[in-house]
C-alpha cells in the first residue's frame, strides 16, 4: 500500500523536524516556507535568534538520531546568573548532576534540519511559497510564489506555520465548524540586543549560564553563542509609563540603561542606537480547539499553542508534538484517521498547560529570581528533593528535565507544591531554621497528605 503524500506548511524548526521524521518512514513530503531560504539571505535580522533546548527537545531529536549533530553547535547553560542593579551576581543551578538547558541559534538549528530534510529523496522543500487557500476536504492547496500561483495535491496537511498560522486562519473560515480560538497579546514586547566577543573570541561574561537582569516589570536576559557573543533580549511593556513607547528619545533610553543595567551597559554593542534602529516584537498566546479538521488537516507547534518564551519551552513543546505524532504513526500503523485524533487528545491539554506555565514564569524571572525568600524556597525544595526524589520533583525540573512527565501533570502538581511551600515559608524564622530536621518532617507530612492524595 502506497503511503500518503503529506504537505507541511512552515519550514521552521518544528515543520522541518516533522518532515524529517515522516520522510524517514517513507512518506512523500512537500515542505513549504513563505520566507526565502535563510541559508542564502539573513531573514532572522531583528528576530529572536536564540532558543533554549532542553530534555523534551533533545528526546525528539534523539528519536531520529539527530541529537549529536545538533549538540555540536549548542552551549550548555548549567545555571542562571542574576545581576542586581548594583552589578552584584548570584548564581542558581537549573538542576543537579550538571543538568543544563542548551543555548542554540534558531537560524542554526533550523538550517541544520532543512539540510537534513533536503538530503532525503522523498522531501521537496519549496521556499517563498505563501499559502493562499486550502480545501479541507480534498487537501488541495494553492500558494503564492515568485512565478504566480502554484497548486498542490496532498493527502494530509500539517500546519506548522507559527503563531499567525495561515492554516489556522483558513480553518476558522470553514462553514459549520465549531472552533474556539483566542490570540492574546502580552503587555510586554521584546527587542534583541547583543554583546560581542572579546578580541580573542572569548565570552565577556560566564559562558555556561543564562544571564538575567530581573527588574520587576521588565528584564534583560543574555544567552551565549559559540562565537563568543551573547544574544540579549529586553522584555518591556509595549506601552505605558515605562515602555518601548515612552522611551522616545536617546536621553531617556540612556538613562533607562544606566539606571537599570549598569553592569551590562559597557558590554552591550551600541544599545542606544540599536534601540531606535529596531522595532520591538510582540509576544502572544494562542489557544485553539480543535487542532484537527476532517482528520486530514492538523496544527502543530506554535500554530496550535503559541506561548511566551519565559519557560524556554516553545520549540521543546513543538518538538515533543512531532515525537508524539511520530510515535502514534507507528502505534496506529499509518492509519491517519486514528493518528490525528489521538495526537489531538494527547497534546491539547499539555499545550494549554505549558502556555499557562510560560505566562506565569515571567513573574519568576523578572521579579522573584532576585528575591531572597524565593531563593530560600528553591533551596528548601532542592534539599527535600534530594531526600525524597520520588515524592517531590521541583516544578522546573518536571518541565525542563523530565520529558516523561506531561506538562499537564507538572502544572497540576506544581500548584499543589506551591500551596505546600507557602505553608512552609510561613514557619517562624524560616530563614534561620530552614536546614533543621523539623522543617523537612513537616514538609514530608504535607507532601504525603496532599501529593499522594492527588
Amino acid at each position: 500500500m502506497s503511503k500518503e503524500r503529506i504537505a507541511i506548511a512552515g519550514a521552521g524548526p518544528v515543520g522541518s523536524l516533522l518532515a524529517v521524521m515522516l520522510a524517514k518512514k517513507g512518506y512523500k513530503i512537500d515542505l513549504f516556507e513563505s520566507r526565502p531560504d535563510s541559508r542564502q539571505t539573513n531573514i532572522y535580522q531583528g528576530k529572536s535568534i536564540n532558543l533554549a533546548l532542553s530534555d523534551r527537545g533533545w528526546l525528539a531529536l534523539q528519536s531520529i538520531g539527530l541529537d549529536k549533530e545538533i549538540r555540536e553547535h549548542a552551549i550548555p547553560m548549567y545555571c542562571r546568573v542574576m545581576h542586581d542593579k548594583q552589578g552584584n551576581l548570584s548564581t542558581f543551578p537549573y538542576g543537579k548532576d550538571n543538568q543544563a538547558i542548551w543555548s542554540v541559534s534558531r537560524a542554526g538549528i533550523n538550517e541544520q534540519l532543512i539540510d537534513i530534510a533536503e538530503q532525503l529523496d522523498n522531501v521537496s522543500v519549496h521556499f517563498e511559497h505563501r499559502l493562499a487557500d486550502l480545501n479541507f476536504d480534498t487537501v488541495e492547496s494553492e500558494f503564492n510564489c515568485k512565478t504566480g500561483k502554484a497548486e498542490f495535491n496532498s493527502d494530509l496537511m500539517i500546519g506548522a506555520d507559527g503563531a499567525f498560522s495561515k492554516v489556522r486562519r483558513l480553518a476558522q473560515e470553514l462553514p459549520g465548524q465549531r472552533i474556539s480560538h483566542s490570540l492574546e497579546y502580552m503587555p510586554q514586547s521584546y527587542m534583541e540586543l547583543s554583546i560581542s566577543a572579546n578580541a580573542d573570541g572569548s565570552h565577556k561574561m560566564e559562558k555556561n549560564a543564562l544571564h538575567i537582569w530581573p527588574r520587576g516589570e521588565f528584564m534583560l536576559i543574555a544567552l551565549p553563542n559559540p562565537d563568543g557573543s551573547f544574544t540579549c533580549t529586553l522584555f518591556l511593556d509595549h506601552e505605558g509609563e515605562l515602555s518601548f513607547e515612552s522611551l522616545d528619545n536617546q536621553e531617556k533610553v540612556k538613562a533607562f540603561f544606566e539606571d537599570n543595567f549598569k553592569d551590562a551597559l559597557p558590554l552591550l554593542d551600541d544599545p542606544i542606537n540599536d534601540f531606535f534602529s529596531k522595532r520591538p516584537s510582540s509576544l502572544c498566546l494562542v489557544h485553539i480547539y480543535p487542532w484537527v479538521f476532517n482528520n486530514k488537516v492538523a496544527l502543530i507547534g506554535d500554530a496550535a499553542h503559541a506561548m511566551v518564551p519565559f519557560y524556554g519551552q516553545g520549540m521543546n513543546c513543538g518538538f515533543e508534538d512531532c515525537r508524539v505524532m511520530d510515535e502514534l504513526e507507528s502505534e496506529y500503523n499509518g492509519n491517519w484517521q486514528q493518528i490525528l485524533p489521538a495526537y489531538q487528545t494527547a497534546r491539547k491539554a499539555n499545550g494549554d498547560a505549558i502556555i499557562e506555565l510560560a505566562k506565569r514564569n515571567f513573574i519568576e524571572m523578572s521579579e522573584l529570581s532576585g528575591d531572597a525568600n524565593f531563593l530560600l524556597r528553591k533551596k528548601i525544595e532542592a534539599k527535600f528533593n534530594e531526600r525524597y526524589p520520588e515524592l517531590w520533583v521541583p516544578l522546573y525540573s518536571m518541565v525542563t528535565f523530565s520529558p516523561q512527565i506531561p506538562y499537564e501533570y507538572a502544572l497540576r502538581t506544581g500548584d499543589i507544591q506551591k500551596q505546600i511551600m507557602d505553608e512552609i515559608m510561613q514557619i517562624p524564622n524560616i530563614a534561620q531554621c530552614w536546614q533543621e530536621e523539623h522543617i523537612y518532617d513537616r514538609l514530608h507530612t504535607l507532601a504525603v497528605a496532599k501529593l499522594e492524595a492527588a
